[in-house]
């Protein structure tokens, strides 16, 4: 098997799959690389050289920019299920009325081994594994092929997924406009390798593992292994329940045989002190092709995107209860005609400088860490995650003293905003 020749740069494979789906000869495989990332192999005995593969590929394609026409500041108003999710709630709430009319969603889940991969759901008890972020590229599975399936059987199909698995659907659809289809990115920031989130996991479930297997409970199971604790856990990147929406957790909780008793955490951290969330928020374990990513801010050609008012605190302090807001981007009529069918929500307009303002998954150039390459070679002589993100974070003396400048002159601008915009 060797990687697709148009793809030998890295940079220029988003990992969508969607050239795998599409090959008629099924000769190409989505294999990991030494940093963790799934890239499209071919076994050169079976491909036809019908050049498929390329046509489909979203980074090969140029679209013309889908600009917003409306932008809303969202939340749900079931507090049960804002709170349940990273944000606003507003993923759920859409899902909820598609699931109504007999349509299904895709979207990302963990599977049996905390990896995430696209799945479908049918049913409302489905649903719930696919709210929350998960930070982590999804593996696509045959996802794109089951969602042609549905909108072929006439069914209404919801894909909601990263800018670069929307634009690589519709160049897996070839572009065509399907009525029943409606497709949901978000701002994304980018997307962290699978492999280091393993390594992670495994890492984290090391003390964790071996406490349970202490505990009477656990005694007596037969064939005990790192996987069948997987199944007692419930991981979120993003907890509100223990500080809020802006200062979320990375949580790990046991769950409880009973109803009647709650989850157990047993490890919990502010996301700017979690190692792996310290990495990912560097940019030290970025997708090569995120870096300067070619399908977000329109080329998507999503019907909506859905992001964090992180910025509504410095623009209308009523709305923020810490209990998390969106940004809903209408990109399209179809978008703006399933906004207004959705009840339990509440709705502001709101503008795209307010809904930029402190969210940095609007940018289509992400800084790559100066130290990537020195992390990935610290893994590979063993050191841990947290030890190799530590020490890749590291500052030198003068770098503190810059760092201190420029949070001094960020709290001035702040200090400076609020005034204008209080002058407005």
């Amino acid at each position: 098997m060797e990687i697709l020749d148009f793809l030998k740069d890295k940079h220029n494979c988003c990992g969508c799959g969607s050239c795998v789906q599409a090959c008629p000869k099924k000769c190409l495989e989505m294999l990991e690389d030494k940093e963790g990332f799934y890239y499209p192999h071919k076994n050169s005995q079976k491909c036809i050289d019908c050049g498929l593969c390329e046509k489909v590929c979203p980074i090969k394609q140029k679209n013309s920019k889908c600009e917003a026409k409306d932008i809303f500041a969202v939340k749900n108003e079931i507090d049960a299920e804002r709170i349940n999710s990273s944000s606003g709630g507003f993923f759920i709430c859409l899902a909820k009325f598609v699931l109504t009319q007999k349509g299904v969603v895709f979207g990302a889940v963990f599977d049996a081994n905390y990896e995430v991969h696209h799945a479908v759901a049918k049913s409302m008890e489905e649903l719930s594994g696919m709210q929350g972020s998960k930070y982590v590229q999804s593996r696509i599975e045959n996802t794109y092929n089951d969602a042609l399936s549905y909108l072929k059987e006439g069914r209404l199909v919801l894909f909601t997924g990263t800018p670069c698995q929307i634009k690589g659907l519709h160049a897996f659809l070839k572009n065509k406009q399907y009525p029943n289809l409606l497709t949901m990115d978000f701002l994304c920031h980018g997307v962290p390798s699978p492999g280091v989130w393993r390594r992670y996991l495994s890492e984290s479930f090391d003390e964790l593992n071996k406490r349970l297997l202490t505990d009477d409970s656990s005694k007596n199971v037969v064939g005990y292994s790192v996987n069948t604790a997987f199944h007692a856990y419930d991981i979120k990147f993003r907890d509100k329940q223990i500080s809020g929406w802006k200062k979320y957790h990375f949580v790990i909780r046991r769950k409880s045989s009973s109803r009647a008793t709650k989850n157990t955490i047993e490890l919990s951290s502010i996301y700017y002190d979690n190692p792996f969330m310290k990495g990912f928020l560097s940019n030290i374990y970025l997708r090569p092709s995120c870096y300067e990513c070619k399908c977000k801010n329109g080329e998507s050609q999503s019907d909506i995107t859905i992001g964090d008012y992180w910025g509504v605190k410095e623009v209308d302090r009523e709305l923020d209860d810490d209990k998390g807001l969106s940004i809903v981007m209408i990109n399209t009529d179809k978008g703006k005609q399933f906004f207004r069918s959705l009840s339990n929500i509440f709705y502001q307009k709101i503008s795209l400088e307010h809904a930029m303002m402190l969210n940095g998954g609007f940018s289509e150039h992400t800084q790559c860490h100066s130290k990537r390459d020195k992390f990935y070679r610290m893994l590979k002589t063993g050191k841990t995650i947290e030890f190799s993100v530590d020490a890749c974070m590291k500052r030198s003396i003068i770098g503190k003293i810059i760092d201190r400048c420029l949070k001094l002159t960020k709290k001035h601008l702040d200090k400076k905003m609020n005034y204008l915009l209080n002058k407005i």
